[in-house]
């Protein structure tokens, strides 16, 4: 999945200096190395905003991401200083799942110096380039009876965030010195950026008079689309700039030219429009997240009799009481993967069920775990598995899944009906942790395919040492035209570590969660609107052991940059 970061932050300490006037922030976006043997790598950083503890950086951040493997940023904020060191200002580290699965993709940290950094992630769409070189003429002065406007110019996007239709801004030009004729340097702007790769999309020109105090001066801007700046530097059609209703001045595309894009969009997207049910070719998992859309994470657990006595070490659910930060592999694959899909579920409150047990004489093949109907985050689960080996229970036999999948079927559709009466949308993940193959695999794979129908994904972790050949067989056994819902995975083969495991077991989920609507034409729902003030800022965190040689033509990680995740020992 291809993202997009944006930053802003407010009421930043002004460590300018006395009598040195306001800071000029700017940020720095460090990727982290999350697993031993990777490296720190510096994404990029934004322009200087000038004279303002308020920023709101233009500059766009594209990531790369697969959910189950964890992508962590460090965000450095510094004031420049010319010809000195830039002064520090904080700095903040965000997640990228938990930015997918919050509100509006918003999430907002404390800064430990002072102030506060926003971050916000969302679909990168489109490809290809645009080029273009932009010339004013006759702008309207703004600086006052005393010299001449210092101009630049700012492309936006128009984002719809839940029906309320804003202006972003993605590009801002060099700054043209008193020049009421401005005939600014040639630029070239990501059409995913700009247009999400739609060539017919609004966007907005804005042209500026720069004040190096803040507070820029709008001189006028204009709306248009790229077709329609690639149609206007072909005629020579000059764009009128309006200010308040008044013409202030026209521009002149001298250029305008796109490349890198596959195809004609527009002959593309007139086609689409004749389509009268939803098109949802074009959406992906993050689109959905975006909407609002809940994964929700039913877990289910073997405790059959070739687990071996709990009682005796070196047995697969064997309990380390006496060595609190040893755990079994079963607890292992629990906070790992439980840990990553807990960022997509506000609640987190979640069921645990076992099969295999036999209560009072009789086999159960689906037994709640522990006192609770459902349960709070991944120390809730571990505790629910925990509490089932004093329950009464004796480890029995065979294994059979079919009874908790029918169960899981059952309520992701319940979950999704009651998502629907308030307008929302939900998805559930079953996860099967098993000692070994099911006793029977057919009538097994019968009952995956009864529920195709059902918004559910099934993720089997095969834990010890048995032979899952017959589990293979269910992850690959799906017909034609049916949806593959299931990934199977054996614990052993990534018992080194966890961004392996998480990542091999998760990476099937997004799409699986998209054919699922889409096999509906079903449409994510619109992006949801975070606003500032209703966002819960997190506490201030320690800063992050990362060292930065800052220069005008790169930046050099000098020190840090490591925070590796150990998903089995999460939340320890």
């Amino acid at each position: 999945m291809k993202l997009e970061l944006s930053l802003h932050a407010s009421k930043l300490k002004n460590v300018a200096g006395a009598f040195k006037g306001t800071s000029d922030p700017f940020a720095v976006v460090t990727r982290i190395a999350t697993t031993k043997g990777a490296k720190p790598k510096v994404l990029g950083k934004t322009e200087v905003t000038k004279n303002t503890l308020n920023p709101q950086w233009v500059k766009i951040f594209e990531i790369d991401h697969e959910l189950g493997s964890p992508v962590k940023l460090a965000v450095s904020i510094y004031d420049e200083v010319r010809k000195s060191d830039n002064k520090f200002m904080g700095s903040a580290v965000f997640d990228i799942d938990e930015l997918l699965g919050a509100r509006g993709n918003t999430k907002a940290k404390q800064l430990k110096t002072q102030g506060t950094l926003f971050a916000t992630v969302r679909k990168a769409k489109g490809s290809g380039l645009l080029r273009i070189k932009m010339r004013g003429i006759k702008l309207k002065n703004v600086e006052g009876w005393i010299g001449k406007s210092d101009p630049f110019f700012e492309l936006s996007r128009k984002t719809d965030t839940a029906g309320d239709l804003t202006w972003d801004n993605v590009f801002r030009s060099e700054i043209v010195k008193n020049n009421l004729n401005p005939d600014w340097q040639p630029a070239t702007v990501e059409l995913s950026k700009l247009c999400g790769g739609d060539l017919d999309a609004h966007i907005k020109i804005s042209v500026f008079d720069y004040e190096s105090k803040g507070g820029h001066v709008a001189m006028g801007s204009f709306e248009t689309t790229v077709n329609g700046l690639i149609e206007g530097s072909q005629t020579k059609h000059e764009f009128t700039l309006t200010q308040k209703g008044k013409n202030v001045g026209s521009i002149l595309f001298v250029q305008a030219s796109v490349s890198g894009v596959s195809q004609d969009i527009s002959e593309r997207l007139s086609k689409a429009a004749i389509v009268e049910e939803p098109n949802t070719g074009d959406y992906n998992f993050v689109d959905y997240v975006s909407g609002g859309c809940e994964l929700n994470v039913m877990i289910a657990i073997d405790f059959t009799g070739s687990n071996g006595d709990p009682g005796t070490p070196g047995t697969l659910h064997y309990l380390h009481r006496e060595e609190p930060m040893v755990r079994n592999d079963y607890e292992k694959a629990i906070a790992a993967i439980v840990s990553i899909l807990s960022k997509y579920d506000s609640d987190q409150m979640y069921p645990v069920v076992g099969f295999g047990a036999n209560y009072g004489g009789y086999v159960r093949h689906c037994f709640q775990c522990g006192p609770d109907a459902e349960v709070r985050g991944v120390e809730g689960v571990l505790e629910a598995y925990h509490n089932t080996f004093s329950s009464g229970m004796t480890m029995s036999g065979p294994t059979v899944f079919t009874e908790v999948i029918e169960t899981a079927a059952k309520r992701a559709k319940q979950s999704a009906l009651k998502a629907s009466e308030r307008k929302a949308q939900a998805y559930t993940i079953l996860l099967i942790l098993t000692d070994g193959a099911v006793s029977d695999p057919s009538a097994t794979a019968e009952a995956v395919r009864r529920v195709d129908d059902a918004p559910l994904s099934i993720v089997i972790v095969g834990v010890g040492n048995a032979d899952f050949t017959s589990m293979q067989f269910l992850d690959d056994n799906h017909r034609a035209g049916q949806r593959d819902l299931i990934q199977f995975v054996e614990f052993n083969k990534h018992s080194h570590n966890s961004v392996e495991l998480t990542s091999e077991t998760l990476k099937e989920v997004p799409n699986q969660v998209v054919g699922h609507f889409k096999s509906r034409s079903i449409a994510p729902l619109p992006a949801v609107k975070a606003v500032d003030d209703e966002i819960m800022v997190e506490p201030e965190e320690e800063e992050i052991d990362l060292a930065l040689d800052i220069k005008d033509d790169e930046i050099v990680i000098t020190g840090g940059g490591d925070c590796w995740v150990d998903g089995f020992n999460a939340l320890r």
